[in-house]
């Protein structure tokens, strides 16, 4: 953890932006900390009274210019409502990673700011996005035991993480004789503080070693598949399908294109290509999403499992891209 020093601002690349931003820090008494690769203000501001906002809160802004700091962001996003918090992510160069998040005091704020900065340009030619954050609050944590019991787990948890709320046990997706936790926590900051401690402390269960990520809305959507399948075809030995095929048209999918069609951004096209196999039966797939009314495409990797010979895996992976596009798009 360290705060903003102005030698260590002014020695390297964009030195002008950065001068400004620390002469405005000093002129405001504004204090900016930087903790893992991001820089943040407030959480509480100064002068907060009572609890932290709720959730519904925070926005996303994407695409941002690397050289923009926060004497131009905050003083921006301010204007359209009272910050909690903002979180500028930072490269170790020193300009920021194209990203950040600015939580408000009330709903209504996040609301102002979609409304005001999605597609505006923050400088000639350089429009940002503007979106509700997901604002995560469950982890994944998968390889454990099959003898451990979620009273056991929970109780474990509770010692070395806080704010936990709900602890699920399911059968592992990709590996054999074990279980994968789903933990759910009260708060965002909660849940990336829990997987923080639970990476770093390569916290041991009874011997086991988990590996915690966040619950990916493709594993979600899996694990209640599974859930929902009629317990006989369980028993059918290991070659049986792992998930059931959603049957067509599938619903995620209409979503998409209903929202699409109701807020005339036009049809989404996917791209969809495979990029790794693993030989327990999961496939990578690099997926890109283009709406023709947002200035961004939706582009990442999702891990799918093949459900069987002759199943290529690509319709799985575009209802996990839709799924991660609709969250994105503010659907939940």
């Amino acid at each position: 953890q360290h705060h903003l020093l102005p030698q260590a601002w002014t020695n390297s690349i964009n030195q002008a932006n950065k001068v400004a931003l620390f002469a405005w820090a000093k002129e405001t008494g504004i204090d900016l900390v930087q903790i893992n690769g991001q820089r943040r203000y407030g959480a509480p501001p100064p002068g907060w009274v009572g609890d932290p906002p709720p959730a519904g809160t925070e926005v996303f802004i994407g695409k941002l210019p690397q050289d923009i700091y926060e004497n131009v962001l905050i003083p921006l996003f301010q204007s359209v409502g009272r910050l909690y918090e903002f979180r500028l992510m930072m490269t170790f160069s020193g300009l920021n990673r194209g990203f950040a998040y600015a939580k408000y005091g009330n709903r209504r704020g996040a609301k102002n700011a979609i409304a005001t900065f999605h597609n505006f340009e923050v400088r000639k030619g350089h429009a940002i996005v503007v979106c509700k954050s997901t604002e995560k609050c469950e982890l994944s944590a998968d390889g454990l035991a099959a003898s451990v019991s979620r009273q056991e787990l929970e109780a474990a948890l509770q010692q070395v993480t806080e704010g936990l709320l709900k602890v699920t046990l399911h059968p592992s997706l990709c590996q054999k004789q074990a279980q994968l936790a789903v933990l759910k926590y009260g708060s965002h900051q909660a849940a990336a503080m829990a997987k923080k401690a639970l990476m770093e402390g390569n916290v041991r269960f009874v011997g086991m070693e988990m590996r915690v990520d966040w619950l990916k809305p493709d594993l979600k959507q899996k694990l209640q598949l599974h859930e929902e399948k009629p317990p006989s075809s369980q028993v059918q030995g290991a070659k049986s399908p792992g998930v059931p095929k959603p049957v067509p048209p599938c619903p995620v999918l209409d979503r998409l294109s209903t929202l699409c069609r109701r807020q005339y951004l036009g049809t989404p096209l996917f791209l969809i290509k495979c990029v790794q196999e693993h030989p327990n039966g999961w496939l990578r797939f690099w997926c890109r999403v283009v709406i023709p009314g947002c200035p961004v495409p939706f582009s990442g990797f999702t891990w799918v499992r093949q459900d069987g010979p002759g199943q290529s895996g690509h319709e799985e992976a575009k209802v996990a891209v839709a799924l991660e596009v609709l969250q994105r798009l503010g659907e939940s």
